[in-house]
């Protein structure tokens, strides 16, 4: 499903590099990654989506290598393949709750919405707690009720990948539980790809693979050296 080699990546605006010798998420797999803030997690969720290109090396998912696409191809391939739950949500605070989730459908050519897909979407918002909610702009809701949206948007296209950043960073214990739940039951039962960053110790018990960040090779521009995976992040 998910590949790394000698992949190099750095930020401008930080003095350190990116090393990733090899690395590889089989198809299926529910891992969770985990570590402190700015060890890397989120970049490493941003290179295999093709949001950010690294210097060096390559990425493949589902069989492409992603980091050889140009950006409108690597736009169209999230789309269809991944399904992205992002730390700010990203919801479009103009539109209510049902077109946020709906969005991808709106945005690419090759989903199409019928009267299926938007009873899936309703269904969704029920399952997470705010079908109450799907009139409403997103500008009105709560953080929680914001996340929950972003879930049921990356879950709607029935992605092979789902990708999640703290998917339950602002959620209450019982809504945490309620989408954590939604999250591996999908995956279990899509035999999707899950990778979830995760502050949360308390959620890696679900997990049968962790990727513990503190562990993963740091090479400065200084030293040159490689490593066997990911440690720092930029902003």
């Amino acid at each position: 499903m998910i590949r790394i080699e000698a992949l190099e990546f750095s930020y401008d605006s930080r003095e350190f590099r990116l090393a990733v010798d090899e690395l590889t998420i089989e198809s299926g797999e529910r891992v969770a990654v985990i570590g402190a803030s700015g060890s890397g997690k989120t970049t490493l969720l941003h290179l295999i989506a093709g949001i950010v290109l690294p210097e060096r090396g390559r990425i493949t998912t589902n069989g492409i290598d992603v980091s050889a696409l140009s950006e409108p191809a690597r736009r169209d391939f999230r789309i269809v393949n991944a399904g992205l739950v992002f730390q700010e949500f990203e919801l479009l605070e103009y539109l209510n709750v049902l077109d946020n989730i709906l969005l991808p459908y709106r945005i690419n050519s090759s989903l199409r919405l019928n009267r299926d897909v938007r009873k899936r979407a309703v269904e969704l918002a029920r399952s997470v707690g705010i079908g109450d909610r799907l009139s409403r702009c997103a500008r009105q809701l709560s953080q929680g009720e914001k996340q929950r949206a972003a879930v049921c948007r990356a879950l709607l296209p029935c992605p092979s990948l789902l990708m999640a950043d703290e998917p339950t960073g602002n959620l209450d214990p019982a809504n945490k539980a309620r989408v954590l739940d939604i999250l591996l039951e999908y995956a279990e039962a899509s035999g999707a790809t899950l990778l979830t960053v995760t502050h949360d110790h308390e959620l890696v018990s679900k997990f049968p693979r962790v990727i513990d960040c503190k562990e993963f090779h740091f090479s400065s521009s200084a030293s040159g050296s490689g490593g066997s995976e990911l440690e720092r992040e930029g902003p």
